[in-house]
Parts: structure tokens; sequence; C-alpha cells
């Protein structure tokens, strides 16, 4: 019981303490693949980059993963080669991702909690931001098929221009910052990656692991989270509380 009420307490500080907070998509918003596996979707990336730049560095055959061959092919383009790379690779991987979560966000649905959690925050005047690794056009799809476009501030997806930007990089933080006009230390960021801590701790801004694994949880409490939690319910469950007091 005292967990729950130091818990509670701790959640309570957090948004006293903040004018926005920010929400990573793919986790703490939605499901998008619904625990799939996105190993297809990295293969046929590297199958399509293949045919452009010829064969593919040891690091980029061996990722299963949509998002980490983004960057592994981004950091293949800027390594010495005599094979010519052009910038049509990158494109091209991009695009598919892209195609794939566009096609995701037409069966995802909001994560246990999310909407009750968002009016609770919204009561206490707190502005909302997604910043995602995936595209900011699929997030904002998710979000009108929802009815939620117009609970957030701003939707700062992947960009298309530059890989090396996704988190654990630090930039999609840093726009939501120029955007709000907010200093980062009256933000927090909901993450449910390391990823997220990382590029939370690298901007400066207070951080709250979302996880339901214990290992997990440990983890990122032991890479210096201000919180976490399981699920949605403690962090509506303080900002009811605090506006109650209100």
């Amino acid at each position: 019981m005292g967990g729950a009420h130091d818990q509670h307490t701790m959640l309570q500080r957090l948004l006293r303490g903040v004018d926005a907070v920010l929400f990573d998509f793919d986790g703490p918003v939605t499901d998008l693949f619904r625990d799939e596996s996105t190993a297809p979707v990295a293969q046929e990336i590297k199958d399509a980059v293949r045919r452009i730049w010829g064969p593919l560095d040891p690091d980029v055959e061996e990722c299963d993963d949509s998002h980490g061959v983004l960057r592994r092919l981004r950091d293949m383009f800027d390594r010495p080669s005599i094979a010519h790379r052009d910038l049509r690779g990158l494109s091209t991987a991009e695009a598919i991702v892209t195609r794939y979560e566009y096609k995701a966000v037409e069966a995802a649905k909001p994560v246990h909690g999310l909407v009750p959690l968002i009016d609770a925050l919204l009561r206490l005047d707190l502005r909302l931001v997604i910043v995602s690794n995936n595209s900011d056009g699929p997030v904002w799809e998710f979000l009108k098929n929802w009815q939620m476009p117009s609970k957030f501030d701003h939707v700062v997806g992947r960009d298309p221009e530059e890989l090396r930007h996704l988190k654990p990089d630090p930039y999609s933080v840093h726009c939501a910052l120029r955007h709000l006009e907010l200093p980062a230390e009256r933000t927090l960021l909901i993450g449910d990656q390391l990823t997220d801590l990382q590029a939370a701790r690298e901007a400066g801004t207070l951080f709250l692991g979302h996880t339901p694994s214990v290992l997990h949880a440990q983890e990122m409490t032991r890479r210096g989270a201000d919180g976490v939690v399981d699920s949605h319910t403690p962090l509506r469950q303080a900002a009811q509380t605090l506006h109650n007091l209100n």
C-alpha cells in the first residue's frame, strides 16, 4: 500500500512541475504493429536498397527492425565506399516504412486508458505533443481516426530528410520544445523504450517510463527515469487528484 501511495505522490509531483507532456507514439499511444515483428518490413527495405546500392554492410543485413535498419542504412551511407551510394536508397527505405505505418494505423487502437488520461491531463491545462520515430502523417491519421487531433498541440515525426534524427537522438524532443516555447525542465516525456529515456535525458526533460515489464522498468530506473508506471491508470489518477485539489 505504501508503494502505491508513494507512486501517487511522485506522479503528482511530476505533473505539478510541468506545463506540457510529450508522448512517444508506438507504445504509450498505440500498439502500432500489435506486437508483430517488423522483420518483414526490414527485409523489404534491404531488398529494395540492395537493388540500388548493391551489397549491404553486415550490420545492415543482420538488422530485423524497421526503424533500426533505417538508422543503419544512414550510417552505411556515411561510410567511405568505392561504390556510389545516392540518397535514393535512403528515400526508398523511408518510403517503405511510411507505407507500412499508414497501413498499420488503419487497424490501430488507443492503448488501454489513453483517452481518459489525455482528458485528465487537458483538465490540468497541460499541452500535449507526440514525439515519434514514426512518420507524422500516419500519426495524424491515427489521431483523426479516433477524434483526437484537437487534443494535441503538435506531432513531431520522423525527419524523412535526416534519418540520424531518430531517437535516441533528441532532435524530435528539441523540435517539440521549440514549438511549445517551453524550457525542457517544464516538460515530461512518456516513453516505453530506453531510446526515449536517452532522448529525454539529452534534451533535459523529465521522463516517465511506461512499460509492463519489471526488468525493463528496473533498467529505466537504473538509468535515471524520474518514474516508471505499468499502465496509464496511475498517472490519470494523479492528474484527477490534482484537478480535485484546484
